[in-house]
């Protein structure tokens, strides 16, 4: 397959910086909504006020770090406006699901919702990584998109639907033993859960890109 041409070379280059300006743009929106919903709950001092806010945090971690993956490793020309809707269906989900710090079955009613969106938004960007894939000019290229699909479909058959049923099964729990989650405040259980959830998955990000960063340059190398 023939190399790219300066042209093309110089509109991925547009698409990147575009995709990276979304992915800032909308989780300082994100972000803004989380600091001005946590002030008041964490002047309360309670315990379960943390745990939300740094749940929280850990939703922009993983939407952030998993945004910029995704575009240094699958985003080029043409722009992609299906995949950005997704990233700003996502940053709307994220600034509802911020407003809910004080209400744990809202919270989770709201983090079922959100999974549940980006759940689509992972099969949905399968056919950027097709579309990568059948575009791949060396070895490097090939190694690197392999990787990426088989991060996709693990998040898409694993990972993704069991941070979705897990949320669900606290809401869930929340309305059928509202006694003993809301009046005992047991629901700490249920958030310490998720924030740990959340944790092991930014580890698994964090390796994720440990292991693909050689891939990643060497196949910018090449081009």
């Amino acid at each position: 397959m023939n190399p790219p041409s300066e042209g093309r070379r110089e509109l991925d280059s547009v698409v990147i910086n575009i995709e990276l300006t979304l992915v800032s743009i909308i989780q300082g929106v994100a972000l803004f909504f989380l600091t001005d919903n946590a002030r008041a709950l964490l002047s309360m001092q309670r315990a379960s006020a943390f745990l939300y806010v740094a749940a929280s945090l850990c939703v922009i971690f993983i939407f952030w770090s998993r945004s910029v993956i995704h575009t240094l490793t699958l985003i080029r020309w043409p722009l992609e406006f299906g995949h950005n809707f997704f990233y700003i269906a996502c940053a709307l989900g994220e600034a509802i699901l911020f407003s809910r710090l004080d209400n744990p079955l809202a919270w989770f009613q709201l983090s079922a919702a959100y999974a549940g969106i980006v759940w689509l938004l992972f099969i949905y960007d399968m056919r950027l990584i097709r579309a990568r894939i059948a575009e791949s000019r060396d070895d490097s290229e090939r190694a690197l998109y392999a990787c990426a699909r088989s991060d996709q479909l693990l998040n898409i058959r694993a990972l993704v639907p069991l941070l979705f049923f897990l949320d669900l099964a606290c809401m869930l729990a929340i309305w059928r033993w509202p006694d003993l989650f809301i009046a005992r405040s047991r629901h700490i259980w249920l958030i310490s859960a998720q924030l740990l959830s959340f944790i092991a998955y930014l580890i698994y990000t964090g390796r994720y890109f440990s292991a693909i960063a050689p891939l990643v340059l060497r196949s910018r190398r090449t081009n």
